[in-house]
């Protein structure tokens, strides 16, 4: 078994372990066979989660593609063993199985289309919405079945930052959909037990309000029926 590539190649890495950093010239690139890797970036001194990755998926090789400096930051969360590719050798691969120059393909195109949903979540003008909707994408890319639901690698004070919004803001937020039973923090980590609900509580807060519309009196002889008194419109709460 020695001999075969896998183990030849394969590497094992222990939580904490930073296989490169942002802005590092890159030799290798890596292929996930079990455990996991977060992927970060820094932006405006924040660090900002990108990914979290597992068995069967890989990642920097971008490095090797175009010559650049690593645009990232890829560090070990559980024990992990992956394959450590250098350029030769992916060059090699490339040439000789065409399956892995399409995986290369996909990847790229999942890149920009995380790309393109982070966009449009900083696009919200909602930040209640902001800190839901990175929520619920992170649930969606990177959640991790658990007993209670998806396991979600984040915390509030990642996502907050993540989306440019108040710590308070996120904090009160979460307290709220953790009232209601939909999602809740615990340690380095945000349990999300219904996606559903939480997808329906995002629609709930993008509904426009009765207070956003014109709302006809109820009785046009009563005078507290004419909306001077607050209190006729009902709670809102």
């Amino acid at each position: 078994m020695s001999d075969t590539p896998a183990a030849r190649l394969g590497r094992e890495f222990l939580p904490g372990d930073v296989l490169f950093r942002e802005g590092e010239l890159g030799e290798v690139m890596y292929v996930i066979q079990s455990g996991a890797v977060r992927i970060s970036k820094n932006v405006g001194g924040q660090d900002k989660l990108l990914a979290i990755l597992g068995p069967g998926e890989f990642f920097g090789e971008m490095a090797l593609l175009n010559g650049k400096p690593r645009t990232a930051t890829a560090t070990v969360m559980d024990p992990t063993r992956c394959l450590v590719i250098d350029s030769r050798k992916l060059e090699e691969m490339v040439a000789k199985n065409a399956e892995i120059s399409l995986r290369l393909i996909k990847k790229l195109a999942k890149r920009l289309d995380s790309a393109d949903s982070l966009i449009e979540v900083l696009l919200h003008r909602d930040p209640k919405a902001r800190v839901l909707l990175a929520l619920a994408r992170h649930a969606e890319a990177f959640g991790e079945e658990c007993e209670l639901g998806l396991r979600v690698r984040t915390t509030t004070r990642e996502i907050a930052n993540e989306v440019a919004v108040d710590e308070r803001l996120a904090f009160d937020t979460m307290k709220r959909i953790h009232r209601l039973g939909i999602a809740e923090e615990r340690g380095d980590s945000i349990i999300v037990t219904e996606l559903s609900r939480l997808r329906d509580f995002l629609e709930f807060l993008e509904t426009p309000r009765p207070s956003d519309q014109s709302v006809p009196p109820a009785n046009p002889s009563t005078p507290s029926s004419q909306g001077s008194d607050p209190s006729s419109h009902g709670s809102r709460g």
